[in-house]
């Protein structure tokens, strides 16, 4: 009996190993697997990197370029930096024919009024379409994306008549006021409650007495953070970026918005323009945008990945 039972006992430990190689020849085999993994990951994050360096090599050649003097810029390309920052900003401050500075502050007005009220307003329509069960919530879903579909120049002609008549020509008020109906930040964020916004939060906080805005205001909006945070990035861009709708509206030298000033520069003659000052331009007019980027950037990935997954 003792020889059966070690028979078979050595007949299962011999069909483990063969069923679990790693008891055997299985540790070699993971390590090959995991070294493998290392220099694929290792690759993978040399490629990024090179790429990084790519497209970080431009913003340094400008930032590079912004403290240099012209002299120094005509005699050639250079990856040390100069010592004429603060003049090549005193120059851009002090001009009075490009109105660098009014236009960054400008700008700075615009999109920051346009990203708030676009995100406020848009998680408002999202809020509603996701929360309340009325007639007709399909219809209006849909057509809030159609409008997204319309390009912006097909209504530009008929835009310009209506601001002419309101008498709103040389104001910032056409630029920001349209910014409330933004179809592309309410799917965004649509999309993000769906995900992240269970409607028995709503619920509780109306069976505590708390009124529809001051639901809205105080437990929705926390709760979609990171989405607004993604949007008004987006949303802040896009209206700094913007050139169209200005150059139909501003002609005011003292209400035009920094994009108008560098079409106005990259028209300009570079054989008689001072090449510090204008690398100095262009770092003022991409530095907010960094700024932002950096200051909202850790809610991108959180805001991007639940906004992209339904239930």
């Amino acid at each position: 009996m003792s020889k059966n039972k070690a028979g078979r006992r050595g007949l299962s430990l011999g069909l483990r190993r063969e069923q679990l190689p790693g008891l055997r020849g299985g540790l070699p085999l993971r390590r090959r697997q995991g070294i493998s993994l290392r220099l694929r990951r290792g690759i993978c994050y040399l490629v990024l990197a090179l790429i990084s360096a790519v497209c970080l090599f431009a913003f340094y050649i400008l930032l590079i370029n912004s403290t240099r003097a012209h002299s120094q810029i005509q005699k050639g390309f250079s990856l040390l930096p100069g010592k004429s920052f603060l003049a090549n900003f005193a120059s851009v401050w002090e001009n009075k024919t490009i109105l660098i500075v009014r236009g960054l502050w400008n700008s700075v007005l615009v999109a920051s009024l346009t990203a708030l009220l676009s995100v406020y307003f848009s998680a408002l329509t999202a809020y509603a379409i996701h929360v309340y069960e009325f007639r007709f919530r399909r219809a209006a879903f849909y057509f809030i994306l159609l409008v997204m579909t319309i390009p912006t120049q097909v209504s530009a002609l008929g835009f310009v008549k209506l601001v002419g008549a309101m008498g709103l020509k040389d104001s910032f008020l056409p630029l920001i006021v349209p910014s409330i109906a933004a179809p592309a930040v309410f799917f965004f964020l649509k999309q993000y409650m769906e995900s992240a916004l269970p409607l028995e939060m709503v619920e509780a906080a109306r069976i505590d007495g708390s009124g529809e805005f001051y639901t809205f205001n105080r437990v929705i909006l926390p709760v979609i953070r990171p989405a607004l945070a993604v949007q008004a990035i987006f949303t802040f861009v896009s209206s700094w970026n913007n050139y169209f709708t200005p150059s139909l509206v501003l002609t005011d030298s003292g209400k035009k918005t920094l994009p108008l000033w560098i079409a106005y520069i990259r028209s300009a003659d570079f054989t008689k323009f001072d090449m510090g000052q204008l690398y100095m331009m262009i770092f003022c007019s991409i530095f907010p945008v960094v700024l932002v980027y950096l200051l909202l950037s850790r809610f991108i990935v959180q805001g991007v990945a639940l906004g992209s997954v339904k239930g």
